[in-house]
């Protein structure tokens, strides 16, 4: 069956492309947020993250995260949602909403659990095996916030 699904992304984000490409492959209708710009207030912000730890709210890879400025291993719930609202950049991505059930993070077994089909995704089958939640470039050394752009041809 066909979901409509809010979805909160990073835009131009090559992981959170994927995963969109994955859930309309399987005939899903997204509604694309910004998740930098939305106005999260903490409440709602708060109710993406369910019963998860707070360490498994944030984006591991965002950079804060990985030079070990913010220490997500040792802050409350409080510490981490004002964080989180100052730098939207340390939510783990995406945020999903579907028929009011919201969610964190991109894991195939638990939108199959509320009723998103998405194992017969022809976009899950050529990307079996990846990391679904991970940078794509960070394997190649592509950094997301680095602007790029196409070679120069002939």
């Amino acid at each position: 069956m066909a979901m409509t699904i809010r979805f909160f992304e990073k835009p131009h984000c090559t992981g959170n492309a994927r995963q969109k490409a994955i859930l309309q492959a399987a005939g899903h209708r997204l509604i694309i947020e910004n998740l930098l710009e939305y106005p999260f207030t903490r409440e709602e912000l708060r109710s993406y993250f369910g019963a998860l730890p707070v360490v498994h709210w944030f984006n591991q890879l965002a950079p804060r995260v990985k030079s070990g400025e913010v220490n997500i291993h040792s802050l409350d719930e409080d510490q981490a949602l004002a964080m989180m609202l100052a730098d939207p950049l340390l939510i783990r991505r995406p945020l999903m909403e579907i028929k009011g059930i919201r969610l964190v993070g991109f894991r195939i077994d638990e939108l199959e659990r509320i009723g998103v089909s998405c194992k017969g995704s022809p976009r899950l089958h050529l990307l079996a095996g990846d990391d679904l939640e991970g940078c794509p470039g960070d394997a190649i050394g592509i950094k997301c916030d680095q602007p790029r752009t196409l070679p120069i041809l002939g």
